[in-house]
């Protein structure tokens, strides 16, 4: 058994972001190449994005502090702390409206 304070792992992922010149900061915190499920915190300045870019599977995105906004064929969703977004099955970006923590879990369609 493992234990894990996402509350502390969001502080320090966002305190880098913070001095990182993209405004950005990530860590896996659990799975990775090698599993179907990848859950990666990633930590966001206010006004940094993850570009457009390929949805790799099944995915989810829970807020964990401040608000985001995900964009997908035109349409446009936002979280804030507590929500979970569905990742819709295509290319799609996310910008960050204030700094942000955020949980990503992918479980892949296409295994190595």
């Amino acid at each position: 058994m493992q234990k894990l304070s996402l509350t502390a792992l969001a502080r320090t992922q966002l305190e880098q972001a913070r001095v990182a010149g993209s405004g950005r900061s990530a860590k896996t915190v659990w799975g990775g190449h090698e599993r179907v499920l990848r859950q990666t915190l990633i930590a966001l300045t206010a006004g940094s994005a993850l570009a457009e870019h390929e949805n790799p599977g099944e995915a989810t995105i829970q807020v964990l502090s401040g608000r985001v906004r995900l964009d997908a064929d035109g349409h446009q969703w936002e979280g804030r702390q507590g929500d979970l977004l569905l990742v819709p099955p295509t290319r799609h970006s996310l910008l960050s409206l204030e700094d942000a923590v955020i949980l990503l879990s992918v479980a892949k369609l296409d295994r190595p």
